[in-house]
């Protein structure tokens, strides 16, 4: 698998086509509660503090351009970016007024981001978001407030970190409230995503620390950390470089997942119909139990290509009405190393899906094949498309007979969970089926009307040993 999350993937994805477009009226709303918030924290503690002793005008603008500088050095980190403000942020802190910094963060990443407002590549409106971006800075300026003058020294160790702390508590209790009431990204996600800029600003901490130290001395000297951006720089353009390739070969092995799919119908219009709803059932599945994103898009993938070995099989074998013989048999069983091997042959993402598609004829007591598996050593993945291909079979209509009716197909599951399908899946998607979600899959939760079709046939389709569990498994 490649090391990008499906999740970050969707998210970054979507980032320049949010930044083009204005402010919801939800996101809007949002902002001016972040924004409302800040405010109503920041202003009554610069009000009660004395700035004049600590307030040198030129510094603090040199600082603020500076950190408008790093604004521009921008490390992605799949639904954002990430910056190395930190160099700059620890002087300001500990060189000016703390009480003020919060404000002038506010200014830096507004300067920061004004050329993409110039050239429209960022909508006007998203202005504001820079005073929620500047919620960080309040927890370290709280501390220092609270603690009085401390000065600039290393014996203000315990001081300068409990600020840190402070500051990855404020970014993260409010980034993650912000982004879920605004983007809907969930809270579980949050960690994986702060993990980077956590890493990011803590080594660069130490940094910042030695530029305040300096500038104690001599106020120009805070600033010698600046041709460090130049590296930084050269860092964010190889990393961004990385995550165009990622996302470009994750849309390749998506545009190679959707052409052997249209190439499978193209071979045979059923199968490759089937597979697209065993899909949608499947990832209804995938999606009750809570499935990580990246075995989610195995589940997908899998689903979808499951069937893709049989493009090896002769169609006349696949549209055969009546039973098959002991040869015919021996080909249909094939199908699922053969798109193991198609799939090998793709590589990366595909090559882990090809391990799923071999093992989605595999049953829970072992008497299925290729490889005989039972219980836990079928991958969750295979077994949730074994049970979905099953329901979906069961209640599809074929030329040589009609689709079961939903309670009877249900029925048949269950007397075959625990012996053939994995009974967590089974209770799952007997869940999903019998409450208010069966338009999430589509016409395979469809009931169909139990009346007798001219071309109804007594024996099962052959697809695996599911038919003679009386289950109708396509071969």
């Amino acid at each position: 698998m490649n090391d990008i999350s499906p999740a970050v993937e969707e998210l970054a994805e979507g980032y320049d086509e949010c930044a083009l477009s204005g402010l919801s009226r939800r996101e809007l709303a949002v902002e001016v509660c972040v924004s409302a918030a800040f405010l109503g924290v920041v202003a009554p503690t610069v009000l009660a503090t004395d700035l004049a002793p600590e307030l040198d005008v030129p510094l603090m603008a040199a600082l603020v351009l500076a950190y408008a500088l790093m604004m521009r050095i921008r490390f992605t980190i799949g639904f954002g970016y990430t910056a190395p403000t930190q160099i700059v942020l620890i002087p300001m802190l500990l060189l000016l007024p703390a009480a003020l910094v919060p404000l002038l963060v506010v200014v830096g990443c507004t300067l920061g981001n004004l050329p993409e407002y110039l050239t429209r590549r960022r909508h006007p409106s998203r202005a504001l978001l820079g005073v929620g971006d500047a919620w960080h800075a309040v927890g370290p300026a709280l501390v220092l407030v609270l603690a009085g003058p401390v000065g600039v020294s290393l014996s203000n160790w315990p001081v300068y970190l409990a600020a840190l702390a402070a500051q990855f508590a404020f970014d993260f209790g409010w980034s993650t409230l912000r982004e879920w009431l605004w983007m809907g990204i969930p809270p579980r996600m949050q960690p994986s995503l702060f993990a980077w800029t956590f890493l990011v600003d803590g080594l660069l901490s130490c940094i910042g620390l030695l530029a305040a130290l300096a500038g104690r001395v001599d106020p120009a000297a805070a600033l010698l950390v600046l041709p460090l951006a130049g590296l930084l720089a050269l860092f964010a353009r190889e990393r961004q470089a990385r995550l165009d390739n990622a996302l470009e070969l994750n849309r390749t092995y998506r545009g190679t997942t959707l052409l052997l799919s249209d190439w499978l119908e193209g071979a045979d219009e059923y199968t490759g119909v089937h597979s697209r709803d065993v899909v949608s059932l499947s990832l209804a599945v995938a999606d009750e139990m809570a499935l990580p994103p990246a075995r989610r898009r195995l589940v997908e993938f899998g689903a979808l290509l499951h069937d893709v070995g049989k493009i090896a099989v002769p169609l006349e074998i696949i549209h055969k009405a009546g039973p098959l013989d002991d040869e015919e048999w021996a080909v249909i069983r094939c199908h699922t190393v053969e798109g193991q091997r198609i799939l090998d042959q793709v590589g990366g993402v595909l090559g882990e899906v090809g391990r799923i598609v071999r093992s989605s004829h595999e049953r829970w007591d072992s008497r299925g094949y290729p490889d005989g598996l039972a219980g836990e050593a079928i991958p969750l993945e295979s077994s949730i498309i074994s049970c979905a291909d099953a329901f979906h079979a069961m209640t599809s209509d074929r030329p040589y007979r009609r689709g079961r009716p939903l309670d009877e197909a249900l029925a048949e599951l269950l007397r075959n969970s625990g012996t053939q399908f994995r009974p967590e899946v089974v209770a799952v998607l007997t869940r999903i089926v019998e409450g208010d979600l069966r338009q999430r899959a589509g016409d395979w939760s469809r009931a169909r009307p139990r009346t007798p079709s001219p071309r109804r046939s007594r024996t099962a389709h052959p697809a695996g040993d599911g038919a003679r569990a009386g289950i109708p498994r396509d071969p």
